[in-house]
């Protein structure tokens, strides 16, 4: 069953209060736009009947009143032969055909405002069925980005992520007990003055080992240097 009964129902419609009564206004406003669509292909099709009735009674129009002016010509010859009775039955004839023109010429007006509403209607029903195209496409665009929207947030809130994060935090308070447990083992622990001082020797003997090796690797370098001296005085 169509959403509208009557090309007025279209006319005088408003969509958007349509779509505010629909539980899916994607699906109602595809209807909206086919009911349209086909009333404005039956409109179409009515005006160009009313066309082409209008083409055919302005002919048949030509016609009779050629008939007419036909039968007036030969009333006249009657009159010129002195045949009054004849002239009389040509006129009869005449307003025949007269009368057949008055109802055709009414037909023809008939046509004519006819026409003119279709015309009319037409124009009303694109104007709505530009409305209802525009509200489609803003329909899509926002059941597009919500969806977008819907699968963000799904991702988002996904429990397979909340697990995840779950594991880090038992991972980092597993950490956390770790190193509480070390920082305890310290806690009330000094050096004693035999330690400070062996540590202080410990330093001494560093450094001592240290000025050695730097001592031989400069005493390295010197005896590199003069060696080539040496080898060129014996030539």
């Amino acid at each position: 069953m169509g959403i509208f009964s009557r090309l007025t129902d279209i006319v005088n419609s408003n969509i958007n209060s349509i779509l505010d009564r629909a539980e899916d206004p994607e699906k109602i406003i595809r209807m909206v736009i086919q009911e349209m669509e086909d009333t404005l292909v039956e409109v179409r099709s009515s005006a160009a009947k009313s066309i082409a009735d209008q083409k055919d009674v302005e002919r048949r129009l030509k016609k009779l009143d050629k008939a007419q002016a036909d039968w007036e010509k030969k009333a006249e010859l009657a009159i010129s032969k002195g045949r009054d009775d004849l002239a009389k039955g040509a006129l009869i004839e005449k307003a025949k055909v007269a009368d057949m023109a008055a109802h055709l010429q009414e037909e023809l007006s008939q046509l004519a405002e006819a026409l003119t509403r279709n015309e009319e209607d037409v124009v009303k029903l694109e104007a709505k069925l530009r409305e209802a195209r525009a509200k489609k496409a803003t329909i899509q665009a926002r059941h597009k980005t919500a969806s977008a929207q819907v699968r963000v947030k799904k991702n988002l809130y996904d429990g397979r992520i909340q697990d995840a994060f779950d594991r880090f935090d038992k991972v980092d308070a597993r950490l956390d007990r770790i190193e509480a447990e070390a920082e305890a083992m310290d806690l009330g622990k000094t050096q004693t003055l035999a330690e400070e001082i062996a540590g202080l020797e410990a330093d001494d003997d560093i450094e001592k080992e240290l000025e050695a090796l730097k001592a031989k690797a400069s005493s390295g370098a010197n005896d590199n240097k003069a060696a080539p001296k040496k080898k060129a005085a014996s030539k």
